[in-house]
């Protein structure tokens, strides 16, 4: 394993690991954009909602709520429905040629895969900011007189990103684990519906190594989002969180 060696798969007689380098490309790409729009709109809903609240707080809970109660293989059966077969505005399956192909493929899955995500990213956000909009130090902000456009970015969202990174870790750890049933769905070709075809014909060797890549990068991302919770908020240090695990 250490060697990259995973054994040679059972269903189609070939080494794992050339079925990986063929396949974990167009997965890393799907995973890659899906976290642009989730970051993207998540911020950006959650943030307005905390900000602007009334009517618009509201809006942005009602979409929230339908974009979380929406699972990925719902959402990828609605979005092939209204954009690729009625409108055919983007392609119902495959993962395209070339890069931008590839992304015009992409698309509707991307979104397919982070829908439920954005909703989850958002509603955190809006709580951690409207958290640290009642705080004490943005009351003495706003009574100096600094702009209210300044007292939200410098401390109000800076405050709340703590929270939200640690979301982020989460959200990445979902999407490895989402991708098999929309890559399955829109019929990509990539690791998760590789890894959903293993399954169903006991092809062990493929299946382990597929588990084995998704717990590494899942740990990854929790370590990398430990080490930058300390950097992104100064009170937090890494001997205070062992300790008070």
């Amino acid at each position: 394993m250490v060697q990259g060696d995973f054994g040679r798969s059972l269903t189609y007689r070939t080494d794992v690991s050339r079925l990986l380098a063929d396949r974990l490309p167009t997965t890393l790409l799907l995973i890659g954009m899906a976290l642009v729009v989730v970051v993207v709109v998540g911020l950006f809903l959650g943030r307005l909602s905390a900000v602007r609240g009334g009517a618009t707080d509201t809006a942005v809970l009602v979409g929230t709520t339908f974009a979380v109660g929406t699972p990925s293989f719902v959402a990828a059966v609605l979005l092939q429905g209204v954009f690729a077969v009625k409108l055919g505005w983007f392609p119902s399956s495959g993962a395209g040629d070339g890069l931008l192909d590839r992304v015009r493929h992409l698309t509707l899955p991307a979104i397919a895969l982070a829908l439920y995500l954005i909703g989850m990213l958002a509603r955190v956000t809006r709580s951690a900011m409207r958290e640290a909009l009642d705080s004490e130090h943005v009351t003495v902000a706003r009574s100096r007189g600094v702009p209210e456009r300044q007292v939200i970015r410098r401390h109000v969202f800076r405050n709340a990103l703590g929270t939200v990174l640690t979301t982020g870790g989460l959200v990445v750890s979902t999407l490895l684990v989402c991708t098999i049933l929309v890559e399955t769905a829109f019929s990509i070709g990539g690791v998760g519906q590789l890894l959903e075809l293993s399954t169903s014909t006991k092809d062990f060797p493929t299946v382990q190594a597929i588990s084995l890549i998704i717990v590494a990068l899942f740990m990854s991302v929790n370590l990398i989002v430990d080490l930058l919770l300390p950097l992104v908020d100064p009170r937090i240090t890494l001997g205070t969180r062992s300790s008070s695990a």
